[in-house]
């Protein structure tokens, strides 16, 4: 059994007795989710693009053997039947090749490449894990909704019979209280099922059954970014978005690619060594040869046609340079826009829990009234029913915003390229640890 996997069963067992927070479950996402994992696998293979390319600027050694047989018969000399073993050991040492020297340039960016998109890939997982995790709680908090609702109505239905039976209610409350009813029973339903999904989605996310979360503090806010200025946020991921990152390495990896491929057209220049070995064993009064050679000197080579394919190979390089230059100008835009938004989600996300708490407030109020109102005669069931569905509402959109606004805070930070673990710890101080 793989460690990590092992480490998720005793987790598992951990938490079967104790809930999970933020920060465990995003422990669990590192050493389980298949993304991630591919994305540091990607990132093993990308870093052997630097070797590979300084091996080019290294001699090269082979070693050759064979052997021959010769069986020869004219009128001038004796038949013989011989055979030659031999072998080659050569050695070439490259002096000059400008496509190697672009190789080894273009290794080192794609070294930065794969480190940039491995960093992204750690910033996504951070964004699914803490997406699932608030995903989880808003689905409790939808259900919970409901099932409150639903108690609510059911005492309204069981007041409405027990009215109507002494006489003091007409049937009509009684078969609104039951529509209402049986309507909030198919919206439990719903959220049970969606709850159900949620709870799926983050279980693919840590590969083990999902345990209890730790709750959102009443009260928690996503801070306001700081710097609070949206256009210092939007020049910082300009030049430091991960995406953007990327993008700048392949588009000088691309532009380099140009030159290497015009390096076509140049000569190369080589050291070249052999030494070599043969034994010619002969049959008859010939007495066998044995040779050795040694040879060193400098090779020139010139590709002067090669039927079109070097400057092929040149306007694809061309092509793809343009292609890579739209991908990044692509990237800033977007990475400009993400910035954009997530400043906006934050700013103003926390304004819109500041007004659903006062809408809360203003609903628990109006309920009382309410309910006051329909002991002296002067509201209805009906009434009552109305202003419970009010409050219930404003309650799950005061959650949805609490949790939108720090979704807000994070990805702004990923846009700008600056969200670390410390960030999601941070976040997971605002939840409140339960037994």
């Amino acid at each position: 059994m793989r460690k990590p996997l092992l480490l998720a069963c005793l987790a598992a067992l951990a938490w079967q007795a104790d809930a999970a927070d933020l920060t465990d479950i995003y422990r669990l996402a590192q050493q389980n989710d298949a993304v991630y994992a591919s994305a540091q696998a990607a990132y093993k293979a990308g870093l052997e693009a630097l070797p590979q390319a300084r091996a080019l600027q290294l001699p090269s050694v082979n070693l050759s053997a064979g052997v021959n047989h010769y069986s020869t018969d004219s009128n001038v000399t004796n038949p013989m039947n011989y055979t030659s073993p031999g072998a080659i050991l050569s050695l070439t040492q490259p002096i000059y090749r400008k496509q190697n020297l672009v190789s080894l340039e273009q290794a080192r960016l794609q070294v930065q490449a794969v480190e940039a998109q491995l960093k992204l890939a750690q910033q996504s997982l951070i964004l699914r894990t803490a997406q699932a995790y608030f995903d989880v709680l808003q689905a409790q908090d939808n259900l919970a909704t409901v099932q409150a609702q639903k108690a609510a109505i059911g005492q309204q239905l069981e007041q409405a019979r027990k009215s109507f039976e002494v006489g003091t209610a007409t049937i009509v409350d009684t078969h609104e209280a039951q529509a209402s009813y049986d309507s909030t029973e198919a919206l439990e339903i719903a959220a049970q099922n969606d709850l159900e999904v949620k709870r799926r989605t983050l279980e693919k996310l840590i590969m083990i059954e999902a345990p209890n979360l730790d709750p959102l503090a009443k009260g928690a806010t996503a801070a306001r970014p700081q710097p609070d200025d949206m256009n210092a946020w939007v020049r910082q991921a300009e030049g430091s978005s991960l995406s953007v990152v990327v993008s700048q390495a392949n588009a000088e990896i691309a532009r380099r690619e140009v030159a290497k491929q015009n390096a076509g057209y140049q000569p190369t220049l080589d050291l070249a060594a052999s030494y070599g070995e043969t034994r010619n064993g002969v049959t008859g009064n010939v007495t066998g040869i044995n040779s050795h050679s040694a040879v060193i000197g400098l090779q020139l080579g010139w590709n002067l046609y090669q039927g079109g394919a070097t400057r092929s190979l040149v306007r694809q390089a061309v092509a793809n340079q343009e292609r890579a230059r739209f991908d990044l100008d692509n990237a800033r835009r977007q990475a400009v826009l993400d910035t954009r938004q997530a400043f906006l989600g934050v700013v103003s996300g926390n304004a819109r829990v500041a007004a659903l708490q006062q809408v809360v407030v203003s609903s628990e109020t109006q309920l009382k009234s309410t309910q006051l109102g329909q002991e002296v005669g002067v509201r209805t069931a009906v009434d009552v029913l109305n202003s419970e569905q009010q409050l219930y509402g404003a309650e799950r959109d005061l959650a949805a915003a609490r949790y939108a606004a720090l979704m807000s805070g994070l990805n702004l930070k990923a846009a700008a390229g600056s969200l670390t673990e410390a960030d999601l710890a941070a976040v997971n101080g605002l939840l409140v640890k339960q037994p």
